[in-house]
């Protein structure tokens, strides 16, 4: 079968078919109208508001003081305004109240308003009110009671709140305050009684200090024994009378070169031994001169130095011993040391947290205060009222020109989508070539009489048929009586 044929085909299978097709565009054109003239209709009422701010205070306040921009308060109006009480308060005060009292569920009414009710911004500091309803007068009345409801709470509001801010702060401050003296306290007892292992940083630093001492002092000891012996050796070879004075500023010199080869010119024994020559030297001028024999001041000297060197050794001892202890006990605490550090550690870092909270809260407290001096001592923030709300006499939706347009779109497609199961569904004959094809013989076929005028008149009864449809579709848009008024003007 040609396309040619096909196309014969189709088009003589939808023109018997056609009636169908114009029956089901009408069928659902209708429904779908009428669906969409049932829809209610929707009104939306808006206000404007405008927050006037003082610019030159707020630059001034800013850092120092919280936040107190317009649009700051604004959304915190809105969020107090959309909170539970206040929406029945609105249901209360406005024409829905009358609405419940006819039958209407309370808690449906309320979360409707919660759901219309919109805020918006279109500028700098100016707010929009909008709320939707299918009464014009009802959406406007709702409009109305929020603005008074708005400019109310914008009135007492704010000092609600700094009082609410200020006895919460009070509240915490007092809480941290005792919070941060025990924490003192905890940290002053610990630090107390392990200050020798938190005194250094760690005690192993402080044990290793100790032991150092310790080991110098021990060093410092044994050379002060060392010279307690040397100079018990000098006093045992030095006689208890003063030799003559020759021969005992020669013994002394001679002694005096022996320990220069030993030590150097600052050893104590060097030194000593000077002293000895000098003390002897003057020795023997005075006995020459007085011709007398009394006691040798070497040993005297050396006796003298020789006590000196005993105490001197006996303190080192006592303090070595002290040492020694001190580092014991170091010892035994060392190892706990690991436990008394985590100890601490906690304990400072709850104190610094402690702290770093209670710092904080008084600077917020102090933000407090200067921000409701600002707001006491000038109108930091003011509320007006731009545009009223408006009655709305045109309804905002539905677009039933835009719905009634896809009604009668979708109608169409119907009645296409009719047509096309109906083409594929049909088994008519309507060629000789199609009735040869089922292999039948064919002896020949009868010509129908010329039905012209009969098409001609079908057709225009078709188009007859599908032309009130555009006019069905401005009824739905515009409505009947709508349409009447118009016209009739």
């Amino acid at each position: 079968m040609t396309a040619i044929d096909l196309l014969r085909r189709y088009s003589a299978s939808a023109w018997r078919h056609r009636w169908k097709a114009v029956a089901l565009i009408w069928l659902v054109a209708l429904i779908g109208w009428t669906g969409v003239r049932m829809l209610p209709d929707r009104y939306v009422s808006t206000a404007r508001i405008y927050a006037d701010a003082d610019a030159v205070l707020g630059m001034l306040l800013r850092g120092i003081a919280m936040d107190n921009s317009p649009a700051a308060q604004v959304e915190v109006l809105q969020r107090t305004l959309v909170s539970r009480p206040n929406l029945e308060r609105l249901v209360d005060r406005s024409a829905l109240s009358q609405r419940i009292a006819a039958g209407a569920d309370r808690e449906k009414t309320i979360d409707t308003l919660a759901r219309d009710l919109r805020f918006g911004s279109q500028a700098r500091n100016l707010f929009t009110v909008e709320y939707v309803d299918s009464d014009p007068i009802v959406a406007h009345g709702v409009v109305q009671q929020v603005v008074d409801l708005f400019l109310e709470l914008a009135s007492g509001s704010d000092r609600r709140q700094m009082g609410n801010a200020r006895a919460f702060l009070l509240q915490q401050l007092a809480a941290y305050e005792q919070q941060l003296r025990e924490a003192e306290r905890r940290r002053a007892e610990f630090t107390s009684r392990y200050q020798d292992l938190l005194a250094l940083n760690g005690s192993v630093s402080r044990l290793d200090a100790v032991r150092a001492r310790i080991e110098a002092m021990r060093g410092e000891l044994s050379d002060k024994i060392g010279l307690r012996a040397l100079l018990q050796q000098q006093i045992d070879a030095t006689p208890e009378v003063a030799a003559p004075a020759g021969a005992s500023a020669a013994d002394a010199e001679q002694r005096l070169m022996i320990l220069r080869q030993r030590y150097t010119e600052q050893h104590p024994d060097v030194a000593a031994a000077r002293a000895a020559v000098a003390a002897a030297r003057a020795v023997g001028a005075n006995r020459t001169a007085a011709g007398t024999t009394r006691a040798n001041p070497v040993r005297e000297q050396l006796l003298v130095r020789i006590v000196d060197t005993d105490s001197q050794i006996a303190s080192l001892e006592r303090q070595l011993r002290d040492l020694e202890a001190q580092s014991n006990r170091l010892e035994e605490m060392a190892r706990n040391a690991p436990e008394v550090q985590a100890q601490f550690a906690n304990l400072d870092r709850d104190y610094n947290i402690i702290r770093r909270n209670y710092e904080e809260l008084l600077a917020r407290r102090e933000s407090v205060n200067i921000a409701e001096a600002a707001r006491t001592g000038s109108d930091r923030v003011t509320l007006e009222v731009v545009d009223p709300p408006t009655m709305p006499t045109i309804p905002t939706s539905p677009k039933r020109l835009l719905l009634a347009a896809g009604v009668l779109l979708a109608a169409l497609g119907a009645g296409g989508a009719l047509l096309f199961l109906q083409v594929q569904l049909d088994t008519s004959f309507y060629t000789l070539r199609e009735l040869r094809g089922i292999g039948l013989p064919v002896l020949g076929a009868f010509s129908a009489p010329s039905r012209g005028r009969l098409r001609r008149a079908d057709v225009v009864l078709l188009f007859l048929c599908l032309l009130p449809l555009p006019l069905g579709l401005v009824v739905t848009a515009i409505g009947p009586l709508n349409l009447v008024a118009r016209f009739a003007v």
